[in-house]
């Protein structure tokens, strides 16, 4: 629905920047497809007012996005509308060189997402208009016109292999409710979750949906890896309200373990689990082959310890451990 009245926006812009004088909404009509099929076409019962609502909701919407619409009567009496170009010509853009490089950045964080092609279709109209911007980013070698300098070796990527990606991301910025299966770490089958989507975030490489919950009643917090089938649009308005990004984004941190709010105490295999001695505050020599550490510990902390099998025993606190079992168990019944 959403693509189709962008589709009906986009034609209708067209056709007022096109013309060589002032359309009356007759000729919009008959040059829009869209406007045809309102209504069972010209001539059906109500489907001129059909017509009508439609074509003055779109030239609302193309007003509120900056388009500048002159309404003019010709000699006959009859309404025309009209876009002129030098009314909606946008100014010259000029960037800098570090806001070419953070430019050519985002368009090169989307490499493995059908993004990829309108971000790289934007880099090359930016270039065609003399803008700054860097050819080979990946080479390293500071050639002249790179931004970047002699920097450039590493480069961002955002990984994008889950098929919600794309249908998530449209949600979020039409802010349409949806639908899908749902497969939480400790349990044995996928459940139906609906949900309001706030926003899609990247944290160490996983990619989470933060929402609100329509079933639970509260915010949540959604790894899409463990998504599974498609996800369905559905119509109607968000029931809850949408906070700013700042809070959205601590809220994907705490779900994903990243604050910790107390301090758990782990034996650990000598020689195994690495990232957990990294993180470890103290540890010491548990004998036969052990080591115990303390590690900060917050949501999400049981789903990481799972990740190390048999090489990692909880020892307190009991809540934790009883988290870490009840994940083991639902492993083992597949």
């Amino acid at each position: 629905m959403a693509i189709a009245k962008a589709e009906r926006l986009m034609n209708l812009a067209l056709c007022l920047l096109g013309a060589r004088r002032p359309l009356t909404k007759r000729e919009l009509r008959a040059s829009i497809e869209a406007y045809l099929e309102v209504g069972g076409g010209p001539g059906r019962a109500g489907s001129e007012d059909a017509f009508n609502r439609m074509f003055e909701r779109d030239k609302d919407d193309l007003r509120e996005l900056g388009m500048v619409i002159e309404t003019v009567e010709n000699l006959d009496g009859e309404i025309g509308y009209q876009a002129r170009r030098d009314s909606n010509r946008l100014p010259p853009i000029t960037l800098d060189a570090e806001e070419a490089a953070a430019l050519t950045l985002a368009a090169k964080v989307w490499q493995q997402a059908r993004l990829a092609g309108a971000a790289s279709g934007a880099l090359q109209k930016l270039r065609a208009a003399g803008m700054p911007l860097a050819e080979n980013t990946g080479s390293g070698t500071g050639e002249p016109g790179d931004p970047y300098g002699g920097h450039s070796a590493l480069e961002p990527r955002i990984p994008v292999h889950e098929a919600a990606f794309e249908p998530l991301m449209v949600a979020c910025r039409d802010r349409r409710p949806v639908t899908f299966a749902y497969r939480r770490s400790n349990a044995a089958r996928p459940e139906t979750r609906h949900v309001e989507p706030w926003t899609l975030e990247c944290w160490r490489g996983h990619w989470y949906l933060a929402g609100f919950d329509r079933d639970r009643g509260a915010e949540r917090v959604f790894r899409l890896s463990r998504i599974t089938g498609p996800v369905r649009s559905r119509a109607g308005a968000y029931t809850a309200g949408v906070p700013d990004h700042v809070t959205v984004r601590e809220t994907v941190e705490r779900w994903a373990g990243e604050i910790a709010t107390a301090t758990a105490r782990i034996r650990l295999r000598r020689g195994a689990g690495y990232p957990l001695r990294a993180r470890a505050t103290e540890v010491r020599e548990a004998g036969e082959g052990w080591d115990e550490l303390e590690i900060p510990y917050g949501h999400g902390l049981d789903a990481w310890l799972v990740e190390f099998g048999p090489d990692v025993v909880v020892l307190e606190p009991a809540e934790l451990r009883a988290d870490v079992v009840d994940r083991l168990r639902a492993v083992a019944k597949g």
